[in-house]
């Protein structure tokens, strides 16, 4: 239930869909002759479309969030890599047989880089769908295909493919690291890690979390950004989700502290 209402909620919470809302209720404004509130509505449509497109705000709210975690030092042995879903596309990944990725791609790099470089690590790939519908192959057999591929000996990779969010990453995948003693590295998308390591916690695994797909350059102050408006919105829209997630996670439990930290 926790999955679907999030779902839904999140379909009308993002900044787009806050736009067209505000359009549509300025419309009906419109209709019903309240003019001058219509105006104001409509106004505030612009100025939220225009916060989020057309500056860097959503780069200096995402900025807290990819730095509270910092690249760790190396350290001399993995024992397990726990990859968390996010980095490929289900439905094109599925009908094509590829490894279609989304902006989080650079999960499937980074976990490769480290794969090679503790050649006896475990590879934990954990992530479902992903979407309210069961349509397209889960996250996990996607990566299969993309670690395989490149060289990777499948008898290392575990896949989880049940997951449809961050907690039941944690959950499903606590019983299949419940055997691994020594050092568990978990990598996902910096914006991701202060919520995933909260949740992993709360499943009593401990992790070194190892963030990557960034971003923000960590150097933002607030002004208009024109290079890339399409960006500008989407990189919004996840500071926005990922802000919400740990307040809601956190005012109902599912984490201990608001804003984990190391």
């Amino acid at each position: 239930m926790f999955f679907v209402v999030s779902k839904l909620f999140w379909l009308v919470a993002q900044p787009i869909s806050i736009v067209l809302l505000l359009i549509v209720l300025g419309s009906l404004l419109v209709a019903f002759g309240r003019r001058r509130l219509a105006l104001a509505v409509l106004v505030l449509a612009i100025g939220v479309l225009g916060l989020a497109s057309l500056t860097n705000f959503g780069a200096v709210i995402i900025r807290p969030l990819e730095e509270r975690f910092a690249v760790p030092v190396l350290p001399e042995r993995v024992d397990a890599i726990v990859m968390l879903g996010g980095a490929t596309v289900s439905r094109i990944s599925g009908a094509r047989q590829t490894v279609a990725m989304t902006d989080a791609g650079e999960r499937l790099s980074t976990t490769l880089w480290l794969a090679l470089r503790f050649p006896q690590a475990r590879i934990v790939l954990s992530g479902g769908g992903g979407l309210l519908s069961a349509e397209g192959e889960s996250e996990a057999e996607t990566a299969r295909r993309f670690f395989v591929g490149l060289g990777i000996d499948e008898e290392r990779l575990v896949l989880e493919g049940q997951s449809r969010n961050t907690i039941e990453n944690a959950r499903f995948t606590q019983s299949l690291l419940a055997e691994t003693g020594g050092t568990t590295v978990l990598v996902t998308s910096a914006f991701h890690i202060p919520r995933s390591v909260g949740l992993f916690r709360a499943e009593a695994v401990s992790v070194l979390p190892w963030p990557t797909d960034f971003r923000s350059t960590g150097k933002e102050s607030f002004g208009f950004d024109l290079a890339d408006l399409g960006r500008n919105l989407d990189t919004t829209s996840t500071a926005m989700r990922e802000w919400i997630g740990l307040t809601v996670y956190w005012a109902t439990g599912q984490i201990e502290t608001w804003f984990p930290a190391p």
